[in-house]
């Protein structure tokens, strides 16, 4: 059942479009990311949800429930700010507890709150520590206790961890959705990083200049991109300009050489010019398991990448990149050796434009 709803979203600042025709349907407890580049909208959107910034067309619906004109703290939403936020002169408990405060709830009943959000954050020594007396990640933690300690019906989450380094990001990160898993509550979340996208995400709402370009689950965002934009944005790819030359068997001709695809021809008819693209990774060498598309090759360069071996392929007058993970028995040609690499029908995408 859709929780929250986003019905033909824009907003306008004068003639600049930040968000056009935004259409979402979320359900109660998903987690839910914006994905995309600076200034595509992404903040925007969470920020029309949270009731900071009305939108100019278009619904917004929690629970069936119109919230499109309502103020922020007319709407049930706890926002966690990229900059934490947190008051200074305020205790990590009195932080906490705030948005509770000024709904005027019973002090037991807020005194309880507290405690069990700082349980949940495992910060139960911090109760009366100053924001000034904690690392970035705590900080960021009692943030999200904040938000949550109010029991909101979404939770929106503005690119929380992009202040943090790497390593406490990615612990972090595991917090947050292990939180929302536990209390079961609808989050939307804002990221420009692709790694963070596909580890928290049940879907990935991918935008590019105000609109969306794909929505999908992690696997189908990487796995099966519908646009240029998104298979490039999306982890790394090669690209080559194709021709459809037989629409029943999918057959693509690049450069000369020949690719099966297995949907890319759909819809297309021969002689149509598109956009090719293959994964790194789903190339391996022929050697090791014959696929659909069997090609010849010339290996231009390898580079080690720590766990993955990266091989710079000629096919035809076309570079490609080839990843394999990197073991100690792992065996690798000569550069400017001739071999043959394999690719499966599905591992060729044909992009949209």
């Amino acid at each position: 059942m859709t929780h929250l709803a986003l019905t033909n979203v824009s907003k306008l600042f004068g003639d600049f479009a930040a968000v056009r025709d935004f259409n979402l349907d979320v359900e109660k407890g998903e987690f839910v990311s914006f994905l995309g580049p600076s200034g595509c909208g992404k903040t925007t959107t969470l920020r029309m949800i949270g009731g900071f910034e009305i939108p100019s067309f278009g619904n917004i619906l929690i629970d069936g429930e119109d919230i499109t004109n309502k103020a922020p703290n007319q709407r049930n939403v706890g926002m966690v700010f990229q900059s934490y936020a947190l008051f200074p002169n305020m205790t990590v408990a009195q932080n906490i507890g705030f948005g509770l405060r000024v709904r005027k709830e019973s002090e037991a009943n807020i005194a309880d709150r507290i405690k069990e959000m700082l349980s949940i954050i495992h910060l139960e020594g911090k109760a009366h520590s100053y924001p000034y007396q904690l690392s970035g990640g705590q900080m960021q933690r009692v943030a999200l206790a904040r938000a949550l300690a109010i029991r909101p019906e979404v939770l929106l989450l503005d690119e929380p961890l992009s202040a943090l380094d790497a390593k406490i990001r990615v612990s972090l990160r595991a917090e947050i959705r292990g939180i929302q898993q536990r209390l079961g509550i609808t989050a939307i979340y804002v990221t420009h990083d692709q790694e963070e996208a596909l580890s928290l995400s049940d879907r990935i709402v991918v935008m590019n200049t105000g609109k969306i370009e794909q929505v999908g689950t992690p696997f189908e965002i990487y796995n099966f991109p519908k646009t240029r934009f998104v298979a490039n944005f999306v982890g790394s790819l090669n690209t080559a300009d194709a021709e459809v030359v037989d629409v029943q068997q999918g057959l693509l001709i690049a450069d000369g050489v020949l690719f099966h695809t297995a949907e890319g021809t759909k819809g297309r008819s021969v002689g149509d010019k598109v956009k090719m693209a293959i994964r790194p990774e789903r190339f391996s060498f022929a050697s090791e398991q014959k696929k659909a598309n069997v090609i010849d090759a010339t290996i231009e360069n390898i580079t080690f990448l720590g766990a993955v071996v990266r091989i710079e392929v000629k096919i035809g007058n076309a570079n490609f990149n080839m990843d394999t993970f990197n073991n100690p028995f792992l065996e690798l040609p000569k550069i400017g050796s001739q071999t043959k690499v394999t690719c499966s029908r599905e591992a060729v995408l044909v992009l949209d434009d």
